[in-house]
């Protein structure tokens, strides 16, 4: 991915930042209920998920099989980018293509590539929250709690326990917060950029969400599935004393029922 070297020499955060705040100023103009206006540059997307890949190396192998999940659906994305950049530049357009063609709900489609993407940011959203708000409170309580209103509902039991078991082997969340640190930096520096890059964040997971329903969901009957198996619902998220919100996919059971479950 590009900006190697920056990431490697900086913080993580302080990059996710800067990549978030740039989407934001590079934003084009109009309005954000118009389908054609819509516009998730994909590069951008893909560096963003692959800072979480690093974020999750600081808390060990306990985060393997997640890691390789990211790793794996960014390769997706990135191949069929590399194959014809200016026409992939814009993850919209990438849906709406698979969406027509039929190719949406394949094992192997960008559109469950950009799905699982997403959820993966929700839980790295989540797990940076609770870590700022209680840097007291024990690493394997806030990663579970994370992982069961972001993850959990889209995983087999399989998928489940094995996470389950990883959660016992996690480091101490002092030893995270010194780890996600850069040299010279204080705790209170870093939490004031943990809560800037969720409140960019935030909205940005937002767009994707609405973006993936409307593509996946809204066009064809037969993708109807996974909307009437999965529930749709807000969940109000405190942001520097700020409400923030942040879309989810929710299933109302534990069966591997839909299209993208």
């Amino acid at each position: 991915m590009r900006r190697t070297r920056e990431i490697e020499k900086g913080s993580e955060i302080k990059s996710a930042i800067e990549e978030l705040s740039m989407l934001i100023k590079l934003k084009p103009t109009g309005d954000n209920h118009d389908r054609t206006t819509v516009h998730i540059p994909t590069r951008p997307f893909m560096y963003v998920c692959n800072l979480v890949i690093q974020v999750l190396d600081k808390i060990g192998p306990t985060m393997t099989v997640l890691r390789q999940d990211i790793d794996q659906n960014i390769q997706r994305l990135k191949m069929l980018c590399d194959s014809d950049p200016s026409m992939y530049s814009n993850l919209v357009e990438i849906l709406k293509k698979e969406a027509d063609e039929g190719g949406a709900r394949k094992g192997a489609s960008c559109s469950k590539a950009s799905v699982w993407l997403a959820r993966s940011l929700d839980f790295t959203v989540a797990l940076l929250q609770r870590l700022v708000a209680d840097p007291g409170q024990e690493m394997e309580k806030l990663l579970e709690e994370s992982y069961n209103i972001t993850l959990k509902p889209w995983h087999g039991w399989i998928s489940s326990a094995a996470y389950k078991v990883a959660l016992k082997l996690v480091p101490d969340s002092k030893t995270l917060i010194n780890l996600l640190m850069p040299e010279d930096e204080t705790y209170d520096t870093l939490k004031e950029d943990v809560q800037t890059l969720i409140s960019l964040l935030v909205p940005f997971l937002e767009e994707i969400h609405s973006v993936l329903l409307i593509e996946l969901c809204g066009k064809y009957a037969v993708t109807l599935t996974y909307c009437n198996v999965h529930k749709l619902y807000l969940e109000k998220m405190s942001i520097s004393g700020r409400k923030g919100i942040l879309f989810r996919f929710l299933r109302p059971d534990h069966h591997r029922i839909g299209s993208f479950g």
